[in-house]
């Protein structure tokens, strides 16, 4: 008969390497396209589905975060000025840490709560709250 320890080994061994894998959210990566003076995010709605918050909410963290104008359409972000993929991935990157990953677990599984004006941001996999400034 065999150990827990030998059994343990043989059963994470034969074990699919996504499941082994630690890190089960990932930051979408935004695609981007120039066209003149402006600026599209082609894969916004996706980013959006990917981590689960709404797409106006976003929107408007990048649009003050860059300091420029633009609007939605048809799943896809267009905004005034010319700026480079980095720098819409590093504003991406900043609102998921901020308004998405838990602080506490750092699981993805958050969602807004609003409390009297304060806005939290609710972690549904440890029950953590932290509040969060309005945008």
């Amino acid at each position: 008969m065999r150990s827990y320890e030998e059994l343990l080994e043989k059963a994470i061994k034969e074990l699919p390497t996504e499941i082994v894998r630690r890190d089960r959210f990932e930051i979408p990566k935004v695609s981007v396209q120039r066209e003149g003076s402006r600026t599209i995010i082609k894969n916004f709605s996706n980013v959006v589905k990917a981590i689960n918050r709404s797409e106006e909410h976003l929107y408007k963290y990048i649009v003050k975060s860059l300091g420029t104008a633009g609007f939605i359409e048809a799943g896809r972000v267009i905004l005034q000025g010319k700026f480079t993929e980095d720098e819409i991935q590093k504003e991406v990157n900043d609102y998921v840490k901020t308004y998405v990953l838990c602080k506490e677990c750092q699981a993805p599984d958050t969602e807004f709560v609003r409390e009297e004006r304060v806005l939290f941001v609710k972690c549904l996999a440890c029950g953590a709250k932290h509040p969060v400034r309005n945008i």
